[in-house]
């Protein structure tokens, strides 16, 4: 259903939106194999407290190369997450592994989670990306947690509303994706989260940041090297699997253990 959405956006501006980065999902191996995985490892670190009265899973910033930051920012043992919000792999990690992630590594101050929203999959993808980040960065994972559950609900739209979605691209660029975000649900999925319909129409109206998320999301793929998602990245080293099993190996050998 994607290719004749992608189709229907023909302005300069909007040309990123369409997303045809140099990928091809699941076809091609991530990471550097098993040397690059045999790297990591280090001595057992020790936990860190939160500050007084919170803790670490609910304390998130957003990072400069726009994702989401969740824990302690000085943590020892630093975990990325590509991943895309229409992308079941990542929506059966995310049901798999938030919480013990959150629970059994983050909370304990020595590992940092950040997740890095990669739009490879048009309009879509483009529209929850910027509906995430229209609250707080506290509020972002969560509400990546919320969508990967309910994806099936979120993308049965694509298939029974084609025709109004492709017509809600052509509008004016302020216009669109609000128009977008009405027609597939997404205005009521997010108010229902705690994302207001007038909070979530004024960042679906904002052209120039909708064009600045695709452009960040495409040095994902041209910069980092990413070629399907999940990719889970451990102190800056690629992991060879995106299985929770293997990443809660990983994370052990580095020292959160």
């Amino acid at each position: 259903m994607n290719a004749p959405i992608k189709s229907v956006i023909r302005s300069k501006t909007f040309a990123l939106t369409a997303l045809a980065l140099p990928l091809t999902l699941g076809l091609a191996a991530c990471g550097s194999g098993d040397d690059a995985e045999a790297s990591i490892s280090g001595e057992p670190v020790a936990e860190v407290s939160a500050p007084d009265g919170q803790v670490w899973s609910e304390i998130a910033q957003k990072t400069d190369r726009g994702g989401y930051l969740v824990g302690n920012p000085d943590a020892p043992i630093k975990l990325v997450e590509y991943g895309s919000l229409t992308c079941p792999a990542c929506a059966a990690f995310s049901m798999q592994a938030s919480e013990p992630l959150m629970n059994d590594y983050v909370d304990t101050g020595r590992v940092s989670f950040e997740f890095r929203s990669f739009v490879i999959h048009g309009p879509l993808d483009l529209a929850l990306t910027r509906l995430v980040d229209c609250g707080t960065p506290e509020q972002a994972v969560p509400l990546a947690d919320q969508v990967w559950a309910n994806l099936p609900t979120i993308m049965q739209p694509l298939q029974e509303r084609g025709p109004q979605l492709e017509s809600a691209l052509n509008l004016p660029e302020d216009q669109r994706f609000v128009a977008f975000g009405e027609t597939a649900g997404l205005l009521d999925f997010f108010a229902s989260r705690g994302i207001s319909r007038d909070q979530a129409r004024t960042c679906l109206a904002d052209a120039g940041q909708l064009t600045r998320t695709a452009e960040l999301s495409q040095t994902y793929g041209t910069q980092d090297d990413i070629t399907q998602t999940p990719t889970f990245v451990l102190n800056g080293k690629k992991l060879d699997e995106s299985s929770w099993a293997a990443v809660e190996a990983a994370l052990q050998r580095a020292g959160a253990r």
